[in-house]
C-alpha cells in the first residue's frame, strides 16, 4: 500500500470524524428546540433521549456482523449519510411519531457509524505503523466545538431548527461522500496465526472486559461534564448563568488540547503510560470540582478534567485493537456498545445522588471510577506497545 494511499485514508478519515463531531453537537445542544417544536413534555423527554444511545448500542454490536461480510469502509460510507439525513429529518418534522421516527434512526445509524468509525481508525493506526488514534478524536471534539457554535448561533438568532441544520448538511453529506473513496486505505485484513486471534477464535469477552469498564467509567465522567457542569456551577457554587456556560466549553476545548498532542505522547511513553497520566489528571479535576470555593475554581477542576479525559477513549479502542490483531473489528464494535452504557448511567447517576446527598459528593463518585482505570492500565498493553502493532516501525517508512 502506497503511502499517498494511507494519508489520504487518513484524512478522509479525519474528515468522518470532524462531521460526526458537528452532527452530534448540533443535536445534542439543541435539545430545548427540539423539545419545543414538537411539544415533547419533560416526563417524556427523558425517555427519547435514552433511546438514542440504546439503538446505537444495538446496531453497534450488529455492525460486527455487517462489516464481517462487506467491510467497516462500506458500512461507513452509508452511516454518515444517513446521520446527517436523520438530522435533518429531526428538524423537518412537526409530529410527534416525526420526531421518535427521525432520533430512532439516527440513533441506528450513529451506533453503526460509530464502530466502523473507529474499526478503520485502529486499523490505519496498524497500517501506519504509529499512534493516530487520538488525532482523529481530535478532529471529533473540533467539529463538536464547531457544531456546539453552529448551534449557538442558530438559538441566538431564533433560526428554526430546518433553518439550522439544512446548510450544515448541504456543505458537510457532499464532503464525507467524497472522502468515503479513501475509507478503504486501512481496511483491515486478518493476519494469518496473529497471536492465536483468528477469524474463528472470535473475542474473549474476560479479556475485553477491563476495556469495556475503563470505557463505561471514562463516558460517565463525559457525561457528568456535559450534562451537570452548568448546574453545577449555578446551583452548588453560585455563579451566574452565562459565567455557568464557561466550564464545558472549557472542557471541549482542553479535550481538543489533550487528543492533538495525545499521540506524540503515546509514541515517546507508550499508552500504559499515558492513560495512567490522564485518569489521574481527570480524578485531580473531580476533585477540585468537588471542593471547589467558587465558580472560576470550579471552571479550573472542568478545565483539567478535559485533558485528563481526553486521552482515554480513543487509547481504549487502539488497545482493543492491540489485543485483538486478528479480530480488532469485533472487539471495536463490543467495546464502543460500552461508550452508549456509559452515557445512560452517568447522567441519572449523579443527578440521583446529587438529590439525594448532595452535588459536591456526587462529583467523587465518577472521581473514584476514573481512578479505576489506573488499575486496569496493565490492559493497554506492554511498554513497548505504543501504537499500532505493538513495535515501533522505523522513521523511514513513515507516511506523514
Amino acid at each position: 500500500m502506497t503511502d499517498a494511499r494511507l494519508r489520504r485514508g487518513r484524512g478522509s478519515l479525519g474528515v468522518s470524524f470532524f462531521v460526526q463531531g458537528v452532527t452530534f453537537a448540533l443535536l445534542v445542544t439543541r435539545i430545548p428546540g427540539i423539545q419545543d417544536r414538537y411539544g415533547i413534555s419533560d416526563a417524556l423527554l427523558p425517555a427519547f433521549l435514552a433511546a438514542v444511545p440504546i439503538l446505537a448500542g444495538v446496531a453497534s454490536v450488529t455492525t460486527e456482523k455487517v462489516v464481517a461480510r462487506v467491510g467497516a469502509a462500506v458500512v461507513l460510507r452509508w452511516a454518515q449519510p444517513v446521520v446527517l439525513l436523520a438530522l435533518l429529518g429531526v428538524g423537518a418534522g412537526t409530529e410527534l411519531w416525526e420526531a421518535a421516527v427521525a432520533l430512532g434512526l439516527f440513533g441506528l445509524a450513529v451506533g453503526a457509524l460509530d464502530a466502523s468509525m473507529n474499526m478503520l481508525g485502529v486499523n490505519l493506526q496498524r497500517a501506519y505503523g504509529r499512534s493516530i488514534m487520538l488525532g482523529f478524536h481530535a478532529s471529533y471534539s473540533l467539529g463538536g466545538i464547531v457544531g456546539a457554535s453552529l448551534a449557538w448561533v442558530g438559538a441566538h438568532w431564533h433560526l428554526s431548527l430546518f433553518v439550522s441544520y439544512l446548510p450544515v448538511v448541504a456543505v458537510l453529506l457532499p464532503a464525507a461522500l467524497v472522502g468515503s473513496r479513501w475509507y478503504g486505505a486501512g481496511e483491515h485484513r486478518t493476519v494469518k496465526g496473529e497471536a492465536g486471534e483468528s477469524r474463528g477464535s472470535g473475542v474473549a469477552f474476560a479479556l475485553l472486559l477491563p476495556l469495556c469498564l475503563v470505557m463505561t467509567f471514562a463516558y460517565i465522567g463525559d457525561s457528568t461534564v456535559s450534562n451537570w457542569s452548568a448546574k453545577y456551577l449555578q446551583d452548588v457554587l453560585g455563579s451566574s448563568e452565562e459565567v455557568a456556560t464557561v466550564p464545558y466549553n472549557a472542557y471541549m476545548v482542553t479535550t481538543l488540547l489533550g487528543r492533538a498532542v495525545g499521540d506524540l505522547g503515546v509514541r515517546r511513553l507508550g499508552a500504559v503510560t499515558v492513560v495512567r497520566c490522564g485518569a489521574v489528571l481527570a480524578a485531580l479535576g473531580f476533585a477540585v470540582v468537588a471542593v471547589a470555593p467558587g465558580a472560576w475554581v470550579g471552571i479550573a477542576g472542568f478545565t483539567v478534567l478535559g485533558f485528563g479525559l481526553s486521552v482515554i477513549v480513543p487509547q481504549t479502542f487502539a488497545a482493543a485493537g492491540r489485543l485483538f490483531p486478528g479480530a480488532s473489528d469485533a472487539a471495536v464494535a463490543r467495546l464502543n456498545v460500552f461508550n452508549y452504557v456509559g452515557f445512560l448511567i452517568g447522567s441519572p447517576l449523579v443527578g440521583a445522588l446529587g438529590d439525594a446527598w448532595s452535588y459536591r459528593g456526587a462529583m467523587l463518585v465518577p472521581m473514584v471510577l476514573v481512578l479505576v482505570t489506573v488499575v486496569y492500565a496493565t490492559s493497554f498493553g506492554s511498554r513497548e506497545a505504543r501504537y499500532g502493532g505493538g513495535h515501533e516501525r522505523p522513521r523511514t517508512v513513515d507516511v506523514g
